[in-house]
């Protein structure tokens, strides 16, 4: 009876080693892997001509929530002033962010592992909805990054945190550039007094780190600062102008 316990992936054998090689192979495929991306990183650099705005969110907030009704209104006035919408594909607030950026349109979340929804304002066809699944969280929350122009977190656990602490960390060693970054509630308070007290104040990061979220507590606060940010990528980029339906915000 063989009693050797299992090694660290899981395969019984007298001799792993032809399991530590596989390992090895496998590690220096995926090394090699993100060489090629790095390298087509620089050679690509982020797409922005489109205005887009990245919703993070719980999947958990039920639709007769004031928030899920608040989620539909600000995303439903950004995408009237011609921004397009990046969500997760999943229910909840993400599940919000589509209702709003598509007049209801879209009321189902997307299937798939872990998808992001694309939703673009067209001139002929309102919405046209473009879904990317990922299998991972890594190249989602990469995903999420190259395509937009500014972060709007809203409400949720673990994985929206996580969300939340990458834009700030990439916003700090600038590898983003001043992009508008937004936390939506006051959700947000002790995740930030925890990062000024335990963090700033013992030298674990800058003071002036703590200024690169944006705090707002209204729609019309998160509606106004993305506009203003929009109107100044207009005036930059007049190419990638006009992208939206063209209605007037109200």
């Amino acid at each position: 009876m063989n009693n050797q316990p299992p090694n660290p992936h899981g395969e019984r054998t007298e001799d792993n080693s032809s399991a530590v090689d596989l390992c090895r192979i496998i590690d220096q495929s995926v090394a090699q892997l993100w060489e090629t991306v790095e390298s087509l990183e620089r050679l690509q650099p982020r797409n922005l001509q489109r205005f887009r705005v990245s919703v993070f969110g719980s999947s958990r907030v039920p639709p007769e929530s004031p928030l899920f009704n608040n989620v539909k209104e600000m995303t439903r006035r950004l995408s009237a002033a011609g921004c397009d919408l990046v969500t997760g594909g999943g229910a909840g607030l993400m599940q919000a962010a589509n209702e709003g950026a598509t007049n209801g349109q879209l009321s189902t979340p997307a299937s798939g592992d872990l998808p992001i929804r694309l939703i673009e304002g067209h001139t002929k066809t309102p919405f046209v909805e473009k879904v990317y699944r990922h299998r991972t969280f890594f190249t989602r929350l990469h995903h999420f990054v190259r395509l937009s122009s500014a972060f709007i977190v809203l409400p949720g656990g673990i994985g929206t945190t996580l969300e939340a602490m990458m834009i700030w960390q990439l916003l700090q060693v600038e590898h983003l550039p001043s992009t508008p970054f937004l936390l939506f509630g006051n959700h947000w308070h002790g995740l930030l007094e925890w990062v000024e007290t335990t963090i700033v104040d013992n030298d674990f990061a800058d003071r002036k780190d703590l200024n690169l979220p944006t705090v707002v507590t209204t729609v019309d606060e998160a509606v106004e600062v993305i506009l203003m940010d929009f109107e100044h990528f207009q005036a930059n980029n007049p190419a990638g102008a006009g992208t939206g339906t063209g209605n007037s915000v109200r």
